[in-house]
């Protein structure tokens, strides 16, 4: 069975740039634990918890997900889109859409459909100038009643069951993490954690990285990063992209210099006596997560990335094992567990 909350900010529509409603969700969410909670000025919301620790680890995963905004309503009715984020435009001619418009009374969900005709069909480099959105409108009076340029549009589809305990939806990127890191710091105040804990969950990853350049000016002990990233056990998987990364088999730790390797030896040796299975990401560089951005504020900020292992990413029909997610929750709320204001950063002793 899919979660609650999770299941609840998965059917939410965050597109980049737009996440408000959703990170309302977050807040009520983490409102019971929290001891405070703050909400900045590009819309990252951040959730303390023993704000007066001498030790405050940064939990972070990004609200937004891919979509669209409307550029251009068409004379006959039919909407253009301008892709925000990394999208694959094919996937959605002959699909069902959803185009998010903001009224006084609040957000009313247009609902749309994905185009397709034999010229785009034969098109073998889609993009997302060339998609066209019907939402039944006959012309473009009647259109600009319901939607606006500039309004939000993503797929219209549902967090769903799979065989095996696994659930396919949009946006897993990154609202699984989102539900790791809460799920983290709440079962980390249970078991009886010291740190501080600062749930973070940011905006415009997928676009601009503009909630990372505002969380690190936190200044925090260490930040966690929570992403997803590339499994290669289904088609089209090559191992050689990022390591060997399969459904089922646990979180993964991402090994890169953009990384702190105590942090890593913490996180392993944290899964070894919690008897948790743990894959390797490699990242030659960055890891081009809104980690590599909080390590780089300021004067830096030590950071670790653990990612859930995700099929078919940056897709509507991503796919993820809900076993990997409770580890990577297990696995970051023990580690909130054993580190404190003792903890060296530092790889050498001097």
């Amino acid at each position: 069975m899919i979660p609650e909350f999770l299941e609840q900010i998965l059917n939410t529509a965050s597109v980049s740039g737009c996440e408000e409603e959703n990170q309302k969700n977050v807040l009520a969410y983490m409102k019971d634990t929290a001891e405070a909670q703050t909400c900045d000025a590009v819309g990252n919301t951040f959730s303390f918890i023993h704000r007066d620790a001498p030790c405050q680890v940064l939990l972070s995963a990004h609200m937004d997900e891919i979509g669209f905004r409307v550029v251009q309503i068409k004379d006959e009715g039919m909407i253009k889109v301008q892709e925000a984020g990394g999208v694959y435009p094919a996937l959605y001619a002959g699909a069902p859409m959803q185009i998010l418009h903001e009224t006084e009374s609040g957000i009313v969900k247009v609902n749309a459909c994905g185009t397709f005709s034999d010229d785009l069909l034969k098109n073998s480099d889609v993009k997302d100038r060339d998609l066209v959105l019907d939402i039944g409108a006959a012309s473009r009076e009647e259109a600009e009643k319901a939607v606006s340029v500039g309004d939000p549009v993503c797929a219209d589809t549902a967090a769903r069951e799979l065989l095996g305990g696994r659930i396919s939806s949009r946006a897993l990127d990154d609202k699984a993490g989102v539900y790791v890191i809460a799920e983290a710091a709440k079962r980390a105040v249970q078991k009886g954690a010291a740190c501080g804990i600062i749930v973070h969950t940011s905006t415009g990853e997928e676009t601009t990285g503009r909630g990372a350049w505002f969380a690190g000016t936190l200044k925090p002990s260490c930040c966690i990063a929570v992403d997803v990233t590339w499994a290669n056990d289904c088609p089209g998987g090559d191992p050689a992209k990022n390591g060997d990364i399969r459904l089922g088999k646990g979180p993964a730790v991402c090994l890169s210099g953009m990384v702190n390797r105590k942090m890593n030896a913490l996180l392993k040796k944290t899964a070894a006596e919690c008897g948790i299975p743990v894959q390797y990401e490699v990242a030659g560089g960055r890891t081009y997560t809104d980690g590599d951005t909080i390590m780089l504020t300021g004067s830096g900020v030590p950071t670790a990335l653990v990612s859930v292992p995700l099929r078919y990413m940056h897709s509507s029909v991503e796919i993820a094992d809900l076993k990997d997610i409770e580890q990577c929750i297990e696995l970051i709320a023990e580690f909130l567990m054993r580190i404190d204001a003792d903890f060296r950063y530092e790889p050498l002793e001097v």
